[in-house]
């Protein structure tokens, strides 16, 4: 059996032999289009290019329905991490908040038991003791105090620290921003 393909259909075998070797390309020819076979002069038609044609254009309505099934399902992925995702941020939000509330009701307890302490103590030790503490919190006892008691403390400390004090509280009680 010769390597080259002889007789009416040459050059189709050897284009069939050469394809399964893997050497030629195939230049696409226009539907309907006539050639000549150069060994035999034959006309050879297109018909192989018509069936592409007809192949492609059946699927291709097939061939963009998995197209968009597949990026819906990836989209459908991406939500459900989307949603794990805000429902773990929901969850830290919440023990958060608990935290929170936590922290100020302890805070607020603290307050009123330190306010409570400043209160029964004698007015000349709370005011050497308050001289002694952050302005700000001293401010903030004093005005949780009864105004009796705040009074008499505020008379046992230096005058300074009495009117700095008294500055801060009064700041606090403006209902509008001095600036």
């Amino acid at each position: 059996m010769p390597l080259i393909p002889t007789g009416r259909n040459s050059i189709r075998g050897a284009l069939a032999t050469a394809a399964l070797a893997g050497v030629v390309t195939f230049a696409t020819i226009p539907a309907g289009a006539e050639t000549s076979d150069p060994l035999v002069g034959n006309p050879v038609t297109t018909e192989m290019d018509d069936d592409v044609r007809r192949f492609c254009s059946n699927i291709a309505d097939a061939a963009r329905d998995r197209r968009y099934a597949l990026q819906r399902a990836e989209l459908e992925t991406l939500q459900k991490e989307v949603d794990e995702r805000i429902k773990v941020l929901e969850e830290r939000r919440a023990e958060y908040e608990e935290w929170l509330k936590r922290r100020n009701d302890f805070l607020e307890k603290a307050e009123n038991n330190l306010v409570e302490i400043y209160s029964r103590m004698r007015p000349d030790a709370a005011a050497e003791r308050l001289a002694e503490v952050q302005v700000e919190l001293a401010a903030a006892i004093l005005m949780k105090l009864e105004t009796r008691k705040a009074g008499v403390i505020l008379n046992e400390m230096d005058s300074k620290a009495a009117a700095s004090l008294t500055s801060i509280m009064a700041s606090a009680t403006r209902r509008q921003d001095p600036s």
